[in-house]
């Protein structure tokens, strides 16, 4: 009897080292993703090459941005969807010449397809040409989507007023 105890107290000794470990592995994958996600990434190479990388307007059915658009793939079941498009639409009105486009990924799985979207939100960063810069997968920080922008945007010139020798001497 004592023998068998040993050998069942071992077992579920081992099966909870086991357990442990697993869910170890799972905490820390799950950090990882969880860091990833929202962050905006190069696009990869050839993608952003003409013309298999590059979305028109007929892709998008709509025009694309002066400067840059943003261009958001969703579902209709997806949580952060929904937050994504309230960021990117906030940008885009705060950014000028930049346009914001949802396409629903379950209507255009031909385009998702093409472009390898394998969840959602996906944002693509596209370039006035309508080639792809940058995307992000999962819920992206305003501030993320802003510095996404900062290779494509042109920055408005802001001239400073001149100041003639003879203002100067008045003060």
């Amino acid at each position: 009897m004592d023998r068998a105890a040993s050998v069942l107290s071992m077992g579920v000794t081992d099966g909870l080292i086991a357990l442990a470990a697993a869910l170890l592995v799972a905490t820390l994958l799950g950090m990882a993703m969880r860091r990833r996600a929202g962050r905006f990434r190069p696009s990869p190479a050839g993608t952003a090459a003409k013309p298999a990388g590059a979305l028109t307007e007929a892709d998008l059915g709509a025009s694309l941005g002066r400067q840059a658009t943003l261009v958001q793939f969703s579902t209709a079941f997806c949580a952060p969807c929904r937050p994504t498009r309230q960021i990117l639409a906030q940008v885009a009105q705060m950014v000028d010449g930049v346009a914001h486009v949802e396409i629903d990924a379950a209507a255009r799985l031909d385009l998702a397809q093409r472009l390898r979207i394998n969840s959602t939100p996906t944002v693509l960063v596209l370039d006035p040409d309508g080639a792809i810069v940058k995307r992000a997968t999962g819920l992206p920080r305003k501030a993320d989507v802003i510095a996404a922008l900062g290779p494509v945007v042109q920055a408005p010139v802001v001239q400073a007023p001149v100041v003639k020798a003879e203002d100067r001497s008045r003060k």
